[in-house]
């Protein structure tokens, strides 16, 4: 950047400092910016245009005024708008919806993160230097303090591969290996997505499980290694924020160790969680936790072309060993090795896979659901961002689903049988519905809803929080029969009225899909 003019502010002026346009910062923020506008328009990003700008004008702003009162210069704060744009883009807010481009809700969370992220770029220093990647430590502490209930970071997975997925890997890809390369990081990154990917292989092999939001079934074995190693997010991760240059180490040997340690300490914090919230914060602590350690790196770890370092001069000095020697050498390799894997695999002792337990079917109590009453089923884009496999035999099995649990749900207040409730509900509606039953069964009258529907939409549900696998929701119109039976289960009258609710579906037990709520519309 250079100064090109300077504006009068009182008695004084003030240089201003303009942006370059070889600001690899500049470069970084636009990459991300391309991901943002890919991400709202195409891949239903949780996020909105105003939480986007907030959290950018905020940073900068604050980046302005403290760089103002230091230098006594106006400059482009790219910093600050790298930093603003980096949280909005993994910052999300649990209970948002995709599609609310304008949408002012939880901006001040937005704000608040990206002003006290750019802050400690300027309260927490060493030797003249920030100690933390901003944007990484305002989110890591968002995420610690807010918790689970009120935020959540971007999701591992963002839509099954297509046209829109695939310009978003070229965006994040190509901008990330030309900013890398050409700042001579892209090493290190290639190093600590190596380290990441082995460990992610252990813990897969060892049977890790986690449950996301984006998967009707809890992630486990190849499944988790698969999506992690191909993350978006974790590209993200590797090539705009390890490779901070201001917060990594300075020579090129201590900066590939830092990535190599770091990719085996980012497995450990991604091992024991069994949720995807955790094991997504535990990959942004990692850094957290390592950044403070660059010096040690560059004070143990040799630079390449000194003396006694790089390759060839290690190769020269294995060939110089003595057999005996190189032979302890080895076996001290492979141990080191054999206790890194122990250590992965025991730190993700509390995720391993379980069995989940089976359901009876339905169909046993004699339920037949004729599928030609029910409509065609409207399906929401949202539905094909899920890591389902959509097809129209899917869809017809699931509105089948929810008949046959609402009439599960009918023939269970009908006869006074609270075991048939656990076939078809689940969550708060298990809960409801059993209360509802022990009062009818304590007062003789029991109650009924025969549902008919006339249209049916399927989308995707958005989690009530962060811990929550992925549901369905089936918003529907049409009559339902209010029938009164007597103690002995017969018919005492009916009336008709007309319903417009939204039916929420997940899948808890085998591969059966049970109600969990009923939602009113508003």
């Amino acid at each position: 950047m250079t100064a090109v003019r300077a504006v009068r502010v009182g008695p004084r002026l003030v240089p201003v400092i303009l942006p370059n346009r070889r600001d690899a910062r500049l470069h970084t923020a636009g990459v991300i910016l391309s991901v943002h506008a890919i991400g709202i328009t195409a891949l239903g990003f949780r996020v909105s245009v105003p939480q986007i700008v907030t959290a950018i004008a905020t940073a900068a702003l604050i980046d302005v005024m403290l760089t103002l009162r230091s230098t006594g210069k106006l400059v482009w704060p790219a910093s600050g708008m790298l930093t603003g744009s980096g949280v909005a883009l993994i910052l999300r807010l649990v209970g948002m919806e995709s599609g609310s481009y304008w949408s002012w809700q939880g901006w001040h969370w937005f704000a608040l993160v990206a002003g006290a992220s750019v802050l400690s770029k300027y309260l927490i220093r060493r030797r003249g230097s920030h100690i933390f990647n901003p944007s990484n430590l305002g989110l890591v502490l968002a995420f610690l303090v807010l918790g689970s209930e009120v935020v959540e970071p971007l999701d591992f997975w963002w839509a099954p591969l297509g046209p829109w997925m695939i310009v978003a890997y070229i965006v994040i890809l190509g901008g990330g290996v030309m900013i890398t390369r050409r700042l001579r990081l892209l090493e290190m990154a290639i190093v600590f997505w190596v380290v990441l990917a082995g460990g992610l292989a252990a813990l897969a092999l060892s049977g890790h499980c986690m449950t996301a939001a984006w998967s009707p079934t809890p992630v486990c074995g190849q499944r988790f290694w698969t999506v992690l190693v191909t993350s978006p997010e974790i590209l993200i991760f590797l090539l705009f924020m390890i490779t901070d240059p201001k917060t990594i180490p300075s020579g090129a040997g201590a900066r590939v160790a830092f990535a190599a340690t770091l990719g085996l300490f980012a497995t450990l914090m991604i091992a024991p969680h069994t949720v995807e919230y955790g094991a997504k914060v535990g990959l942004l602590a990692s850094l957290v936790v390592w950044s403070p350690l660059r010096g040690i790196f560059d004070r143990h770890v040799p630079e390449r072309g000194s003396e006694g370092s790089g390759m060839a001069s290690l190769n020269a000095r294995l060939r110089g060993l003595a057999p005996r020697r190189a032979f302890a050498t080895g076996v001290v390799s492979g141990v080191a090795l054999v206790l890194m894997v122990v250590a992965i695999a025991t730190a993700g002792i509390p995720a391993r896979g379980r069995p989940l337990p089976s359901s009876p079917s339905p169909l046993t109590i004699g339920l037949d659901i004729d599928q030609s009453t029910l409509p065609e089923i409207e399906i929401d884009d949202s539905v094909f961002r899920l890591d389902i496999e959509v097809d129209e035999e899917w869809v017809d099995m699931m509105a089948v689903t929810l008949a046959e649990n609402l009439a599960i749900e009918a023939e269970a207040m009908r006869t006074g049988d609270g075991s048939l409730l656990a076939l078809a509900d689940g969550g708060t509606r298990l809960d409801e519905m059993q209360a509802r039953l022990d009062t009818a069964l304590a007062t003789g009258d029991r109650r009924a809803d025969e549902y008919h529907f006339e249209s049916l939409r399927m989308m995707a549900h958005d989690a009530p929080a962060a811990q929550s696998s992925a549901g369905l929701l089936f918003k529907g119109t049409g009559s339902v029969e209010r029938v009164r039976y007597d103690a002995l289960g017969a018919e005492q009258d009916r009336r008709t009225e007309q319903f417009q609710l939204g039916f929420v579906l997940r899948q808890l037990a085998s591969d059966r899909w049970l109600i969990v709520a009923i939602e009113t519309p508003g």
